[in-house]
């Protein structure tokens, strides 16, 4: 097959949008590693300060991930995102409101490669976030180890991003006085390995810690599905039992992180790479479950409100998959 090269006319502002998405994947794949490489190799250098002070600052502040981190209005306003946004593109809907008395957990479905959508929806404001849901704080889970890289830590913080544990998800939803969302990619590391054009398998069967969550600080769920994101990137085939895929979920399983094996299209070519395709996600955001407060929830208290959020998650899809040129026939499917 010929290489399809972009060709040199591509207006200004796609080439920006490029741009805006290679940094991004960098970031994704490439820059704690870089971090770290940067903190240790100041060390050995006429910089050795700057790695040292780091060092003490990281130290006092160890803790400020798990208890909201620190946001930046500036980093989550900036255009970098409006043309990441424009770049597929992305848009957040909204089909009720969300009382900002309330808090909530948001079960982001399905979780893709990249997590394209959640981020672009939830760490910025590109998509306007703020603006459809007036009081609400959105905060994205990610896992913990990322949160133990120097310098990235403090650059993931800035746009929301919490780790994905436990207190430190319920350090939001106990604030008195609401308007924080925790939104949580239910499938996680385990379902990008699924994750390909044409997939609506979701990895939430057996996942009920996010219900249990939600029931204990009586915090109304929510369910998201995005269309479109599982759509942006080919992935080498990996059936379970084969030897590629037991290989991954050993991987996943020690390291905590999934490592799909996935390409889409380059830079200057259309034929191989890793950044996304241009093809649009619309982000559905659906209406809030209301949940009683049980600081012990018993095990059939928790089925049951999982049985219901897969009904309503159910029902999302149902309602707008045609919209988005989704067969009739095609229905979720939950492992």
């Amino acid at each position: 097959m010929p290489i399809e090269f972009a060709p040199l006319s591509i207006p200004l502002k796609r080439r920006l949008q490029t741009a805006a998405v290679v940094q991004w994947v960098f970031s994704f794949l490439a820059l704690a590693q870089t971090c770290i490489f940067v903190f240790i190799g100041l060390l050995f250098t006429r910089l050795w300060l700057l790695s040292v002070l780091y060092g003490i600052w990281w130290y006092l502040d160890w803790d400020t991930p798990s208890i909201g981190g620190r946001r930046c209005r500036f980093l989550r306003r900036s255009v970098v995102w409006t043309y990441m946004r424009d770049y597929f593109p992305i848009s957040l809907v909204k089909t009720a409101d969300l009382d900002p008395r309330q808090n909530y957990v948001l079960g982001f479905h399905p979780h893709g490669v990249l997590v394209a959508g959640a981020f672009v929806n939830f760490c910025t404001e590109a998509t306007g976030f703020c603006n459809l849901y007036p009081g609400i704080t959105p905060y994205l889970l990610m896992l913990p180890v990322w949160f133990r890289a120097p310098f990235f830590r403090d650059y993931i913080m800035c746009g929301g991003l919490i780790p994905s544990d436990r207190d430190s998800a319920a350090y939001l939803l106990k604030r008195e006085g609401g308007g924080n969302a925790v939104v949580i990619a239910i499938g996680g590391a385990q379902e990008s390995l699924d994750a390909r054009p044409g997939a609506f398998t979701l990895l939430l069967k057996n996942r009920k810690g996010f219900v249990r969550l939600a029931i204990e600080h009586g915090a109304s769920l929510v369910p998201v599905f995005s269309f479109g994101e599982n759509e942006l990137f080919d992935q080498v085939d990996n059936p379970k039992g084969s030897w590629l895929r037991r290989t991954q979920e050993r991987l996943r399983k020690i390291m905590g992180i999934a490592l799909p094996l996935f390409h889409a299209r380059g830079i200057i070519q259309y034929n191989f790479g890793l950044l996304p395709y241009r093809r649009p996600i619309s982000t559905i955001v659906g209406k809030p479950i209301k949940v009683e407060q049980n600081s012990n929830p018993a095990q059939g208290e928790i089925d049951r409100l999982h049985k219901v959020y897969i009904e309503e998650l159910c029902n999302l899809f149902e309602a707008h998959k045609t919209r988005y040129n989704i067969p009739a026939d095609r229905h979720l499917e939950f492992i």
